[in-house]
């Protein structure tokens, strides 16, 4: 039984809370976890599984995380999600179209920066309103973007079914035209922008995130900015939903309009940090797995019990009925989602000896 030594590595100082990585152990998983995924999992999985099942989950994951980071840890609510997603995807495009050589990588964080501003905008009505009115608010960002993009040709370069189509991937010279090559993609950015985040959270800006969310008012008698604080929040949570949309029409469909990230994708990113875990980076990951893997798992499952694949109509119907249910579960016993969960669980492995 492998169990965590702690001793000696409590933090003793201010700069040890800081740290990405508290425990010498959690370091050593991480950079296992890093050498499994670039190095191992491109040479033994299949297209399928890097098309219909990695890509998705990381991108889904990365967009979990651009909303955790402004309702789990800024407290602010937000349905614009596939919003911000669609204003990214279709600034990195334009700009991968109208500015000749520009590289891959700096378009689609371009577009990530293109999303932020927006969701600046969009978040300017919460220095004057909160909770439901301020999901209202978003809302209509919801429906404008869509509305936006369809109306004016010039953000699809003027394709009379609305649709763009992802450029080819280059980046150093390298082609990324594959399977292989989009996972690597996703999984770099997803792995950099996710070490940025929690080392932005662990800053005085995610504390000041965290006071705004827990009490406004204590918040400002504290010398916080509530306003700006806000702001960047919706900022830094549109950046990543950006990169996260830019990933999603390049890296795993290839092709996408603008009513393709509606409401009901919204929704879903909601569910994964609701299920996932509310303020908490893991979560979104493991909220991101469970919506991938859970149709695969009630198709195959039915496959089993009734020897040939269910409906897919029905399958969709099943799953909405399990998410919903599941959320009812989470909000009333388990609020802080299966992260909560999985922390209980390795706390009782790592005293699980001393038991009695």
């Amino acid at each position: 039984m492998f169990i965590f030594d702690q001793a000696r590595q409590f933090p003793q100082r201010y700069q040890d809370e800081k740290r990405l990585f508290k425990i010498k152990e959690h370091r050593i998983i991480f950079a296992f976890l890093l050498a499994i995924l670039f190095l191992f999992v491109p040479f033994v999985g299949s297209d399928y599984v890097f098309n219909a099942i990695l890509v998705p989950f990381l991108v889904l994951a990365l967009a979990g995380l651009g909303l955790n980071i402004l309702t789990g840890y800024a407290g602010q609510l937000s349905l614009g999600s596939a919003a911000f997603m669609a204003v990214g995807a279709f600034a990195t495009y334009n700009l991968e179209l109208r500015i000749p050589h520009l590289p891959l990588l700096l378009s689609i964080f371009l577009g990530g920066f293109i999303s932020a501003i927006f969701g600046v905008i969009v978040g300017l009505p919460s220095l004057r309103i909160k909770g439901f009115y301020l999901i209202v608010s978003t809302l209509a960002a919801q429906f404008f973007v869509p509305w936006l993009f369809t109306q004016y040709g010039w953000f699809t370069n003027h394709n009379a079914s609305g649709v763009i189509t992802a450029p080819p991937l280059h980046i150093f010279g390298i082609s990324l035209d594959s399977a292989v090559g989009h996972y690597l993609l996703t999984l770099s950015i997803v792995v950099v922008l996710t070490v940025l985040a929690r080392n932005f959270l662990n800053s005085q800006f995610g504390r000041e995130f965290r006071a705004v969310r827990d009490m406004e008012t204590a918040a400002v008698s504290l010398g916080i900015n509530v306003g700006k604080t806000k702001l960047l929040a919706f900022a830094i949570s549109s950046f990543y939903l950006g990169v996260a949309g830019a990933l999603w029409a390049f890296a795993y469909l290839g092709t996408i309009e603008a009513n393709g990230l509606d409401l009901t994708r919204s929704f879903q990113i909601l569910f994964i940090i609701i299920i996932g875990g509310l303020g908490s980076l893991a979560g979104s990951f493991i909220g991101a797995a469970f919506i991938v893997l859970l149709p695969i798992l009630l198709s195959v499952s039915a496959s089993l019990i009734f020897g040939q694949a269910i409906d897919q109509a029905l399958l969709q119907n099943l799953q909405k009925i399990i998410f919903g249910v599941l959320i009812i579960f989470f909000l009333i016993k388990e609020p802080e989602g299966l992260i909560r969960l999985f922390s209980n669980f390795a706390q009782r492995l790592r005293k699980w000896p001393l038991r009695y």
